[in-house]
């Protein structure tokens, strides 16, 4: 696999891999995290357009996964609740995992790729979101507490060790 920055052109696919992203987390036990609309397209577009958009490709130039990953401060992890981040050090964030359901290991091959920047890194998830949960666990991420997106909906809040 491939990692690179996001492409304008990449929207399409990207749009389509978030949508069968929706439909695997709805049948998973998880319909809330993003329901029928997040992320949305404007904000798909904004994080290319920011720098901070990745994705993943087969030997074939296939888009098989996306990721943001920004290493300026998370605003909504200036707070935890029921715990306390591992550290204060510098770190990345990585958000809007996900992939078109065909490549396995994809949380560890964007870890691996983000670790590259920085080793230190953040990232939450929904409460319902058992197998973003797993593949956490399984990549040296640790369960810090809980925080609070901007919409006042909670997240669960991950550190790397």
């Amino acid at each position: 696999m491939l990692i690179r920055h996001t492409k304008p052109e990449d929207l399409s696919a990207i749009l389509e891999i978030y949508a069968h992203a929706r439909r695997f987390m709805a049948a998973n036990g998880n319909a809330t995290q993003w329901g029928n609309v997040k992320p949305q397209p404007a904000r798909v577009q904004q994080d290319i357009c920011d720098g901070i958009s990745y994705v993943g490709t087969d030997d074939e130039g296939v888009i098989r996964f996306v990721f943001v990953f920004f290493t300026e401060p998370e605003p909504t992890y200036s707070y935890i609740e029921n715990g306390a981040w591992l550290n204060d050090l510098p770190y990345g964030t990585i958000h809007r995992v996900a992939s078109d359901g065909t490549t396995h290991g994809v949380v560890g091959q964007i870890v691996a790729f983000c670790q590259q920047h920085i080793n230190n890194l953040r990232i939450d998830t929904h409460e319902n979101n058992i197998p973003m949960q797993k593949a956490l666990a399984k990549n040296g991420f640790r369960h810090c507490g809980t925080i609070y997106l901007e919409d006042g909906d909670t997240r669960l809040a991950f550190q790397t060790e």
